[in-house]
């Protein structure tokens, strides 16, 4: 019986990073060490085209769903190491697929050790002819197999295997910066911090609170949010911000059709203001082009003016029905519906403007002091930690 030693670390888009990707590897192992910090008898080897995750008698199922979630990594394959000796490939290859399932296989090759003797054709023949001979049961099928089986011969070792399932993709967690992300507590806002994560981008939230007409059931609906987006940031830190006064202002000195248009304008201002206080360089956010009166063209066109900071939407031209898919294979999507409203959607009027025109909403800003409001509500901003508590301290 063959005893995977080893889970491959396969980097995918890092491949194409050129000088930078060196750095990006070193990234991509510290994530990987404090996603797995749970095993202390895991070990890990970086080469420069592969992360070797030594299991050491660690059972493998857990192992590899957790890094399934560490954004950089493109795919993952338990992996036999054994020696560059054509032999022990082909006793080790034929032990493997004794545990396999099927009728069908095929033997591929892959020789990144160009000064191996035998190249892939010849590695693949010996191999293959090695299990026919023994494996009586068993037929070649080049092009639909039921067993795929996998040798690489490397620098250091071959491995073998017929596992291989798919990473999370994208960069590491931390190299593309840091976005200070609008967090709302709907279905989108939670899945487009995801998809900033999994380029590489770190995030803080800010959140908009107006008690006493949202209620606590929303924090806490965030808390738990943000407790599964740990598994893929360990450490993220929660902006709450208290907004009822700027919302009573805005339906005070506006007409209820453009009060959206408003409340998105104060929120922009916000948003700016504390990514220059948090040093973010950019905000994100879970619009959608079209999907609610604030996201058409032109209202994002009138709200973004308030900034010159960048806004990333990640989900701008995804629809809803795939929004939905994503959030509940990140697990989401059954917190995001629990029956908690958040300011926006309490305060949403009857019938919003969808095409407002920049100079009237400045003509209606003029009409109130609200960047003393904006002041007074930076300066008694509540701010939460939410963590995984045994990897509180990495990776931010």
């Amino acid at each position: 019986m063959i005893n995977y030693d080893h889970i491959m670390v396969r980097f995918g888009e890092l491949n194409t990073k050129g000088k930078n990707k060196k750095e990006f590897i070193k990234t991509l192992a510290n994530n990987i060490k404090a996603a797995l910090k749970e095993w202390p008898n895991l070990t890990l080897e970086n080469r420069y085209d592969h992360i070797y995750v030594g299991l050491n008698d660690t059972p493998y199922q857990e192992v590899m769903e957790r890094l399934q979630e560490v954004s950089g990594i493109h795919a993952l394959s338990l992996v036999y190491r054994c020696e560059k000796d054509v032999n022990a490939m082909k006793e080790n290859a034929q032990a493997l697929i004794r545990e396999e399932e099927g009728k069908t296989f095929k033997v591929k090759v892959k020789r990144g050790d160009k000064t191996f003797p035998l190249i892939s054709d010849e590695i693949t023949r010996i191999v293959a002819g090695h299990i026919l001979r023994n494996s009586p049961d068993l037929k070649v099928d080049v092009h639909n197999p039921d067993i795929l089986l996998s040798i690489e011969v490397r620098q250091e070792a071959s491995y073998i295997f017929t596992k291989t399932v798919l990473g999370a993709g994208g960069y590491p967690l931390g190299v593309g910066g840091r976005t200070m992300h609008m967090l709302s507590g709907g279905i989108d806002s939670p899945v487009a911090a995801y998809l900033m994560m999994r380029r590489g981008v770190s995030i803080e939230c800010i959140h908009f609170a107006s008690p006493p007409y949202t209620q606590m059931g929303v924090i806490y609906k965030l808390e738990d949010l943000l407790k599964v987006l740990n598994k893929y940031q360990p450490r993220i830190r929660l902006h709450i911000v208290p907004f009822t006064k700027i919302q009573e202002a805005i339906y005070d000195n506006a007409p209820e059709s453009y009060c959206i248009t408003l409340m998105r304008r104060m929120m922009f201002r916000l948003a700016d203001a504390l990514t220059k206080r948090r040093n973010c360089p950019i905000i994100s956010s879970g619009e959608s082009i079209g999907q609610v009166a604030s996201q058409t063209i032109q209202s994002m066109h009138v709200i973004n003016a308030v900034t010159n900071t960048p806004v990333i939407r990640p989900l701008a031209t995804t629809d809803k029905v795939e929004i939905i898919k994503i959030s509940k294979k990140i697990g989401t999507f059954d917190i995001s519906i629990r029956p908690y409203e958040d300011c926006c959607t309490i305060f949403t009027p009857k019938a919003p403007k969808t095409m407002p025109h920049l100079d009237e909403v400045e003509a209606l800003e003029k009409k109130w002091d609200y960047e003393s409001l904006i002041k007074d509500a930076l300066n008694n901003i509540e701010v939460k930690i939410i963590s995984l508590e045994e990897n509180k301290d990495e990776l931010l």
